[in-house]
């Protein structure tokens, strides 16, 4: 397959132009519209986000930890591992990056820290939940919830450390599962007053209850997507009809490599030869341009 990736302008040698992008997402998710954000965890799937022309990208918890660590989303992952990946990534991209900061990595001391060093890295939203550490996945049994105070401390923690007013925090509640709709709808307006500029509700079971997400809180809201996971999997314009601003997609890329790639590598123990996949595949000029190899290649050429 002889594919060619057309590059868009703004992708100087890798290293994004992306002033105001933090701006930017604050403007789509004023909009009376939806706004999909494609899960990413390096700089490869960030690209292939961009590219598609998505108009944010979502760095995944569970994808860094699953990708950097060999494990799944259990609170094992720290911030510097996941500050790391969000500078890369916001480098090598200009559309706006929201980033999963699961609990904000200990105290409010941590949480104003882990605000200002991403916000730093060009990171222009960040989602931050009341479980209690060791998190889990917002989509298992088992999760544990610190009080409503403790996530309101995290909340105005987060707010008051950003320098600047258009990076959003993201509040998500993990109630639903454990404690029920109503509780979490409850912690939702919470952590709204506390100053969140978007909530999360974690793990809505019925459309119905989607519906009342957003029915109940006056404020832009997020739909989270997870193929087999215990939310409805809706389309988008279903999202933008019960309410939604926001929609991730976190692992998306995730599961498709994982399924994609197991069945190359058992084409190949088959048939000796990657050759009857090879319609499915980027070539070797198709990969490399998606980082710009001509420019890099242009501007050894001006010091040689």
């Amino acid at each position: 397959m002889n594919t060619t990736v057309t590059r868009r302008p703004g992708y100087p040698l890798g290293l994004a132009q992306a002033q105001g992008r933090s701006a930017r997402l604050r403007e789509l998710i004023d909009r009376d519209e939806i706004t999909m954000a494609p899960g990413c965890f390096d700089c490869l799937t960030a690209r292939l986000v961009a590219d598609a022309g998505f108009p944010a990208a979502y760095i995944t918890g569970s994808g860094v930890s699953m990708s950097a660590l060999g494990a799944p989303d259990i609170g094992v992952i720290s911030f510097a591992e996941v500050a790391e990946r969000a500078r890369r990534i916001a480098d090598v991209v200009d559309i706006p990056i929201i980033c999963d900061v699961d609990t904000g990595y200990g105290g409010p001391l941590n949480v104003v820290r882990t605000v200002r060093e991403l916000e730093r890295a060009g990171v222009s939203a960040m989602q931050i939940e009341d479980q209690a550490w060791p998190k889990k996945c917002g989509h298992e049994l088992g999760r544990k919830l610190v009080d409503i105070t403790e996530m309101e401390g995290r909340i105005k923690a987060a707010v008051d450390a950003r320098d600047d007013d258009d990076v959003m925090i993201i509040a998500r509640t993990d109630a639903r599962t454990g404690h029920g709709l109503a509780e979490a709808l409850d912690r939702a307006m919470a952590y709204r007053e506390a100053g969140a500029d978007l909530i999360f509700v974690e793990s809505p079971e019925s459309q119905e209850e989607m519906q009342k997400i957003n029915q109940r809180l006056s404020c832009p809201t997020l739909a989270n997507m997870v193929e087999g996971g215990r939310t409805p999997f809706l389309d988008a314009e279903t999202l933008a009809a019960l309410g939604y601003r926001l929609a991730i997609y976190p692992n998306s890329l995730t599961r498709l490599f994982g399924f994609q790639g197991a069945k190359l590598l058992e084409s190949l123990a088959k048939h000796g030869s990657t050759e009857p996949l090879r319609d499915q595949m980027l070539d070797h000029h198709g990969l490399w341009s998606l980082f710009d190899y001509p420019e890099w290649t242009s501007l050894e050429a001006r010091f040689t």
